[in-house]
């Protein structure tokens, strides 16, 4: 929190009142200044340290420089690390090849955007004798809101706030504004002052606490572009473009080519277009990709969004674990669904519940530990649900904290949508390969699927958090689905074994409403052309989908903001998906 802006701000403001009447007084109408319009205000808090990287060796040892920082690097064995002298970053990784490359992962600090550390991989080539190059591409901290405010028919100025990285406007429930003077106040519904701030030269400047400090908001003209609306402007039209060949491992075509309705499809990204931003909870979709016989034909973006910006995923992240279970097993660790929880995560304890003894990989990956743990609860939150648990900062060994839960019932007995199941299972799945999952992820998923950028975030510990929350590129998180539609292969290379796809993809658990749950992998069956087709999917909180439907050798990829929002959150996957998706597959 940046203490000195907000002391700076509370006096230039000098407000009086910390109350508010529910409408504005007939001074306060003729001294108000007109807010009506949109607004706009964003920050950025960097990281500033990104670029090129280079781990040279000198006379005196080796060395690492970055943005104008110098570190001494420990080199044990293969091993490599450094940190630079300020905190601004870290660096762990290894050489390969008989030291003719090196590649690790870059650790950047907490930010605003993520209260965790953030891991992101750097591949090094050669630069000269004992040199090695990189580029260091840091996960962006930034807040961007755009506010709306209209007059209503009572005569108060009725608002909301949008915000595409966390959606903010839920959690800053904004109703309306109020203005005296130079002086502003943001309400909510019920006439309690949200926020506070002044407005000077047409500039609104509000402190938003915890989310930066202070905001400049300045009015976005009438006929302006601008990232508020899908395509930059309440009225712009669509006309279908085929994606372009990014030489990043998916072949491109046209929907024709693969027996699709590129009309239908073009419905689709109209839909998306048209849809008014009326409210906070107007459905918000950042991208829309579809493949066919393994053909990229269809990749549109929104709201500002592009195919190089990395998209956190929220809980479809959790799919990954599975992926990744899946991946370590081809290579040969010894792992598989039955093994138990226990013998790998704590091989030496003695007098175990026999509950817990009887945990398995399976159950985490089910859901259905049986550990006193519920993400959907309501208060109180039981402590191994996401919220209690990775907030707390008595035990900074997360693994070590839920081992210790309690168990609430036997072990695959009932689904309980649980965090920390996901976690635990990315921590056994590390613990049996015997190495940081992390270096797995690169090794076995990244560098076969030629994914290049991704995004984990890191427990207090250093390890990968396995809950949710890694950032991708729109593409590269897509590649999972045709992974699992190749039956486990990527170009003729084998990732995961076809059983383990089909195992893991099998649905185990009901829950209600048409969903069913495999090994984190979420299942609906969906009408189509007379008949019913099945369709595995991972989710995420705001709308993120990748969805592969088997039967009609179909990846749909989807990601959006409406995070915490029920309302909106499975509009894509009950919507959109029945309405123009599967229509739009005409001939096998």
């Amino acid at each position: 929190m940046n203490v000195f802006s907000r002391v700076s701000l509370v006096a230039v403001l000098a407000i009086t009142s910390l109350t508010t009447p529910a409408g504005p007084s007939n001074a306060q109408a003729a001294s108000a200044p007109d807010l009506t319009g949109l607004w706009y205000a964003k920050e950025r808090f960097g990281p500033d340290v990104r670029g090129r990287l280079v781990v040279d060796r000198t006379a005196t040892g080796w060395r690492a420089s970055i943005a104008g920082r110098t570190a001494p690097v420990r080199v044990m064995h293969d091993n490599v690390s450094f940190e630079l002298p300020d905190g601004s970053g870290s660096f762990t990784g290894a050489f390969g090849e008989r030291r003719r490359k090196l590649a690790g992962h870059w650790i950047q600090p907490k930010t605003q955007l993520n209260g965790e550390r953030v891991a992101s991989p750097v591949w090094m080539s050669p630069c000269g004798r004992s040199c090695f190059a990189g580029d260091v591409v840091p996960l962006d901290d930034r807040y961007t809101f755009y506010v709306k405010a209209a007059k209503r028919a009572d005569g108060t100025l009725g608002a909301f706030i949008r915000n595409p990285e966390r959606n903010l406007g839920r959690f800053i429930p904004l109703d309306r504004i109020e203005a005296d003077g130079q002086n502003v106040r943001w309400l909510d519904a019920h006439g309690k002052m949200l926020e506070e701030g002044v407005i000077r030269d047409g500039v609104m400047t509000i402190y938003l606490a915890e989310r930066g400090g202070s905001y400049d908001f300045r009015r976005v003209p009438n006929d302006a572009f601008t990232w508020f609306y899908p395509r930059g402007r309440p009225t712009a039209s669509y006309r279908y473009t085929p994606p372009r060949d990014e030489n990043d491992g998916w072949p491109v075509g046209t929907p024709d080519e693969v027996g699709m309705s590129q009309a239908t499809i073009s419905e689709l990204m109209r839909a998306i277009i048209n849809t008014p931003i009326a409210k906070v909870g107007s459905h918000e979709v950042h991208g829309v990709l579809i493949a066919r016989h393994g053909k990229l034909v269809a990749e549109e973006y929104f709201f500002g969004q592009h195919g190089d910006e990395p998209h956190e995923t929220r809980s479809a992240a959790k799919t990954v674990v599975s992926v990744l279970a899946g991946a370590v097993m081809q290579a040969g660790v010894r792992l598989d669904a039955t093994t138990p929880v226990y013998s790998v995560m704590r091989p030496h304890v003695r007098d175990l519940d026999p509950r817990k003894r009887a945990l398995t990989l399976e159950n985490l990956l089910n859901m259905a530990s049986g550990l006193d743990c519920a993400d959907w609860s309501d208060d109180p939150q039981p402590p191994g649900s996401e919220e209690v648990f990775t907030n707390q900062e008595k035990n900074p060994d997360w693994y070590g904290l839920l081992l210790d839960l309690r168990m609430v019932r036997d072990p695959g007995t009932k689904f309980v949508y649980c965090s920390a199941n996901a976690h635990l299972a990315g921590g056994v799945v590390a613990r049996a390969a015997g190495r940081p999952l992390p270096d797995v992820m690169r090794d076995l998923l990244a560098e076969p699927l030629g994914i290049r950028r991704y995004y984990i975030p890191l427990t207090p510990l250093g390890d990968a958090y396995t809950g949710g929350g890694w950032y991708w590129r729109p593409r590269d998180f897509m590649k999972l689905g045709q992974l699992y539609l190749n039956g486990g292969t990527w170009h003729g290379r084998r990732i995961v074994s076809a059983a383990w796809v089909k195992r893991s993809t099998q649905a185990r658990f009901t829950i209600g409403k048409g969903f069913r749950y495999g090994y984190l992998w979420w299942h609906r069956r969906y009408p189509y052309a007379g008949r019913t087709v099945d369709a595995y999917f991972a989710s995420g909180n705001g709308g993120q989908t990748v969805m592969v439907v088997p039967e009609l050798d179909l990846v749909f990829a989807a990601y959006g903001a409406n995070y915490a929002d029920p309302k909106t959150n499975w509009k894509t996957v009950l919507d959109y998906v029945p309405r123009y998706v599967l229509p739009a597959v005409t001939r096998p």
